[in-house]
């Protein structure tokens, strides 16, 4: 997969996971214990990790070893 694929991808998520925290920030305050524990404990990190891999992503793959792809593998 093409990083451009894989930045549209985390960007996306990024965008879609942000909508029930703006719900949640704008709703009355009679509805915010309703939505509270999913939006902390899902969509918040949800959306802290996707913002890091987009704005450090470059570095985090330095650290993740490419797959060697295995040519003429006879045993």
């Amino acid at each position: 997969m093409s990083q451009s694929i894989v930045r549209w991808i985390f960007r996306w998520i990024h965008i879609v996971f942000s909508i029930p925290i703006l719900g949640y920030i704008y709703s009355p305050f009679e509805e915010i214990p309703k939505y509270a524990p999913v939006v902390r404990r899902v969509f918040v990190p949800i959306m802290v990790v996707s913002g890091l891999w987009m704005w450090k992503g470059h570095l985090l793959r330095r650290f993740v070893p490419k797959r060697s792809v295995r040519q003429n593998a006879t045993v």
